[in-house]
């Protein structure tokens, strides 16, 4: 009798010699039964090992996300970069007036 990791036990042979496939799916493995619609039988054991514990999506990106820790934080020196109002005074803004334009040749490209 051909019982190796190929075999696909009928219905009526299932039925028949259930006690016998419940010994071989505990010794070598998953056993197939049926024909049209195949089933697996394997040990509550295996099929817990196989399947994933699902958590929320929510949970699973809180407990994956970076900590701060772990981030890197880019260097904010940057010496070469002028500041755009380097020079100005507090008559440049004029008084109460948040809308005035900087003095000109600050807004020209060089």
């Amino acid at each position: 009798m051909n019982t190796g990791p190929d075999k696909t036990w009928t219905v009526a042979e299932a039925k028949a010699r259930l006690s016998e496939i419940l010994r071989l799916a505990s010794t070598e493995g998953p056993q197939r039964i049926g024909t049209k619609a195949r089933y697996v039988i394997v040990p509550e054991e295996e099929w817990l090992k196989r399947e994933e514990p699902q958590i929320p999506l929510g949970r699973w990106l809180v407990e994956n996300m970076p900590r701060i820790d772990d981030l890197e934080l880019p260097d904010r020196h940057e010496p070469d970069r002028p500041s755009p109002f380097e020079g100005w005074t507090a008559e440049d803004f004029g008084e109460g007036n948040m809308s005035a334009l900087p003095p000109a040749g600050l807004l020209e490209r060089k």
